[in-house]
């Protein structure tokens, strides 16, 4: 059947899907939007590799204030960039920048990436894992299995995208596969750009 060029502007509207990844995913379902968008997001991680080197110049601010006794105690502020206004304006998209805010409150990361933790913070903490396990008199051929997987719980405790999602009533996994996950079904790079986080007499 013949795809209008007004039948995959709406498509794209919808899911963000590139042109010709929108009109194959019409002819492929005879023009049935419901099908069209449903084929999108089972592709979708596969899509938004193809767009990892798109600018993602859009985007919204996540925000999350925590009470205690009626008085603010810490808050959050995350910029979750996406590459539309279309997308930025979505709720779901809004709505997941507000559960990474309030999922930063709760776990507290220092990192946004396992790039950003410096390599002397590394070094310190295998030294001082490797010491621990010496005075524990750990086998050597152990310790550096010891070692490696403590680094890995480092990086899950104070690395944003590497931790556990805090509510897995929204979300089960880590934070950056939710996000990877929402890139695929929106059909635009997605990342968590950068976040700050204060806390009362800290």
């Amino acid at each position: 059947m013949s795809i209008s060029a007004s039948d995959v502007k709406k498509l794209r509207d919808m899911t963000g899907a590139g042109m010709m990844d929108a009109k194959k995913a019409l002819s492929d379902n005879d023009g049935d939007y419901d099908k069209a968008v449903k084929s999108l997001r089972e592709k979708g991680l596969a899509d938004s590799k193809k767009r990892a080197g798109k600018e993602a110049n859009q985007g919204t601010i996540g925000d999350y204030i925590h009470y205690q006794q009626g008085r603010a105690v810490s808050g959050v502020l995350v910029e979750l960039a996406c590459e539309t206004d279309f997308v930025a304006k979505s709720d779901e998209f809004k709505n997941v920048a507000k559960q990474v805010a309030m999922h930063i409150a709760a776990s507290k990361p220092e990192f946004l990436n396992m790039d950003d933790v410096p390599s002397d913070r590394i070094d310190d903490e295998k030294d001082i894992i490797q010491k621990q396990s010496e005075n524990e008199g750990k086998p050597k051929d152990v310790i550096s299995k010891i070692v490696e997987g403590k680094i890995s719980s480092f990086y899950k405790d104070y690395v944003l995208n590497e931790q556990t999602f805090c509510n897995p009533e929204f979300y089960e996994g880590k934070v950056g596969t939710m996000i990877e996950e929402l890139s695929g079904k929106l059909g635009e790079k997605i990342y968590i750009k950068t976040f700050s986080r204060i806390e009362v007499g800290s």
